[in-house]
């Protein structure tokens, strides 16, 4: 190999940069002595050649290679005091990956030499390790942006048409049948054509993988008999996770993107910029810690030896420095621009938007990302809440924003289990929360609706068992949520008890109708629609296998029926057009009319009375929304038994249509009609379309 001709380049684009001569690389390191670029050969198994980087303007080391070809494997060495005690954890016997990586090449394999202290010291992270550790760190490559993307055109959906479809990439397509086996699990089994044609008869707009970032997972951690499934452990926040690409290209990943956007679905990122994998002070060295732990991580003020964390993941990443919140911005422009994604949920929003440990609306952060001209035209969704103090922050976030809302997911599950003191708080879950949202001029879908989530029970586990079942994480059941407002109908698990197993159906039915004919923005989990189980785990983080995967070959007919049901309502939810609205409800008259945009009504036929949503044992209601020349009215009934209900008067010539009954059990042949007594069957949802 070569020696490249090196010269000062510049610090003005971080990361790795070809520019068709030769690279620039850039490094930030605010507290570094001496930084070493260190090139490899395409395995990344034998360092080749390493060049002191010697320039260093604004913090930002740099140093230009003539003659270096994208594929090119390389590393950094970072020199500085380690002194755990005031922060700082260089070591220069640790090969760092750039945080600007675009690919890394090479597998993590958990040995004591990747980490920056010697393990077996009863010092522990005082002690300072001598070991090497680049035959067992992925190394990063060099990268070159060109892609053909053919006029891609993002469907660019308003956030009140769409319907979000939450996925693991891995899982989805491990056992889909169609899809050959060396593609499975990657971004290359996704873009299947028999995927994208099912996805678009199902009728969602818009697919949120979890985290595909790399995260390595702890396939090489001795100790550790599982697998970080899902991904909340990212390395990188440029490059993809390695075992989701077939062929080792980055095209893949755009291929995909193209291909979705080709049949009408958006690309949602799961980004996790609140931590990352290198955990707390015991932790592994891979790239941050030994770069500048100081500025990348915040430390606890009173003993920088350790972190202060507010994400459980053992310290929390530092976006109130201003060249890591670069960083986190820099990522998030790369996924739009370069892989046309349309946007992005966060993990524990909170954390990035703290400013000296205390949520901020007034964050950089939010501030950051509300002035973007990037990413003010792409979906930004918060989980809005974090373990630290002041951590729950739903309703908090900054307008243009969609917000997990878990309000919605545990009223929702409560009212379907009959429990009783949940109509009025009901009530304002289906019109989009304006308890929580209505407030510096949101819009109704801000509210993003969900009644299950990767986190916690599936649907069919959700009317199926009565408490969570987790022993299979090998943390003796301690793990994932006690408060799951679950109910398994009468026996716990599986059964072939033919009651108890018709009402799990008329429950998951009426709580996947009540999702879709909500005001806000609906996500459905995959699987949920094809009554997936994972054998009542509500927390398979590490459950890589056929607990999580989707099992297409054991789809039965009564699950494709579901399917069916699931599309039906997604279908209906698009045709009444209701759901389009921006603005909340005021529930006073809209016009000459003298109708209310929206009224809610009991089931003797008349509008709900202060004394009626006192009624702690109320178990169902109803709201009719007007339309202009028609109106929607939909009746949830959980209540054991059928009840009867009268239609309230919406004048003589009004024409009432049948258009959903999720229970299957309403006479159709009832003519509806207005001041009409029908019978609304026990654990259903009824909707009817009124045209004046």
């Amino acid at each position: 190999m070569p020696n490249f001709k090196p010269s000062s380049g510049t610090g003005t684009v971080l990361g790795s940069s070809y520019d068709g001569k030769g690279v620039n690389f850039a490094l930030f390191s605010a507290h570094a002595e001496k930084v070493e670029l260190c090139l490899f050969d395409k395995y990344g198994a034998q360092e080749l050649e390493r060049y002191a980087v010697t320039e260093n303007d604004n913090n930002i080391w740099h140093i230009y290679l003539e003659g270096v070809q994208p594929g090119q494997v390389y590393g950094y060495r970072v020199y500085g005091p380690y002194e755990p005690e005031k922060g700082f954890r260089f070591n220069p016997n640790k090969l760092l990956t750039d945080p600007y990586g675009k690919k890394l090449v090479g597998k993590l394999i958990w040995n004591k030499a990747i980490f920056g202290y010697d393990i077996d010291s009863p010092d522990k992270d005082l002690s300072f390790s001598a070991l090497d550790s680049a035959s067992y760190v992925p190394k990063s490559v060099v990268v070159e942006d060109g892609y053909d993307w053919e006029g891609d055109v993002s469907p660019n959906y308003p956030y009140e048409k769409t319907v979000i479809y939450e996925t693991q990439m891995r899982g989805y397509t491990m056992l889909h049948p169609q899809i050959p086996d060396s593609k499975r699990g990657t971004f290359a089994g996704f873009s299947h054509l028999s995927v994208m044609s099912y996805l678009q008869w199902l009728g969602v707009t818009a697919v949120e993988f979890l985290p595909i970032h790399a995260f390595f997972g702890n396939r090489h951690k001795k100790g550790y008999i599982t697998d970080n499934y899902w991904g909340y452990e990212s390395f990188s926040f440029f490059a993809p996770e390695q075992s989701y690409l077939a062929g080792n290209d980055l095209s893949e990943i755009k291929d995909m993107v193209k291909i979705m956007h080709k049949h009408g679905l958006e690309v949602i990122l799961d980004v996790v910029y609140n931590h990352t994998g290198e955990g707390n002070q015991l932790g592994p060295t891979l790239c941050y810690r030994g770069i500048d732990n100081t500025s990348y991580y915040t430390l606890n003020p009173e003993n920088p030896r350790y972190y202060y964390d507010s994400t459980g993941c053992g310290a929390s990443f530092n976006v109130q420095n201003p060249y890591v919140l670069r960083l986190v911005m820099d990522s998030l422009r790369y996924w739009v621009q370069e892989m046309h994604v349309d946007g992005f949920r966060f993990d524990l929003a909170p954390t990035l938007a703290r400013q000296k440990m205390a949520y901020k609306q007034d964050s950089g952060f939010l501030y950051a990302v509300a002035q973007d001209p990037v990413l003010k035209k792409v979906k930004m969704i918060a989980e809005p809440w974090d373990i630290g103090y002041g951590g729950y922050q739903v309703g908090g976030f900054l307008p243009g924003w969609g917000e997990w809302n878990d309000k919605y997911r545990d009223t929702v599950r409560r009212f379907w289990k009959g429990d009783e003191f949940q109509t009025p708080e009901m009530a304002s879950r289906l019109t989009g929360s304006s308890d929580v949202f209505n407030h510096n001029n949101r819009d109704i879908w801000t509210s993003i609706n969900f009644v299950t989530a990767h986190d916690g029970f599936n649907l069919r586990d959700l009317v199926s068992y009565n408490q969570k079942h987790n022993s299979a994480n090998g943390e003796d059941n301690r793990d994932g949520s006690d408060s799951n407002w679950s109910w398994n109908s009468g026996a716990e698990g599986e059964t072939d008890n033919s009651v108890i197993r018709e009402n799990r159906l008329a429950r998951a039915r009426a709580m996947m109708a009540t999702l879709l004919l909500s005001f806000g923005t609906p996500m459905l989990v995959a699987g949920d629609e094809l009554s997936h189980t994972q054998l009542g785990n509500n927390n398979p983080y590490c459950q890589d296998n056929a607990l999580t995967w989707l099992t297409w070959e054991g789809i039965t007919s009564s699950h494709k029926d579901f399917a069916r049901f699931v599309k039906k309502v997604i279908k209906l939810r698009k045709r009444l057009k209701i759901f389009d609205r921006r603005k909340f409800f005021v529930g006073r008259p809209v016009d000459k009319s003298g109708f209310k945009d929206i009224t809610w009504y009991t089931e003797s036929g008349q509008e709900f009375r202060s004394e009626d949503w006192q009624n702690g044992a109320r178990k169902c209601l109803s709201y009719c929304v007007y339309a202009g020349s028609k109106s929607v009215m939909c009746i949830f009934n959980a209540n054991f038994q059928e009840q009867e209900w009268v239609l309230p008067d919406l004048g003589a010539k009004a024409e009432w249509s049948l258009m959903l009954d999720s229970s299957a059990k309403f006479d159709e042949k009832t003519v509806a009609e207005s001041g009409k007594k029908i019978k609304v069957p026990e654990w259903s949802v009824i909707v009817f379309e009124i045209k004046r």
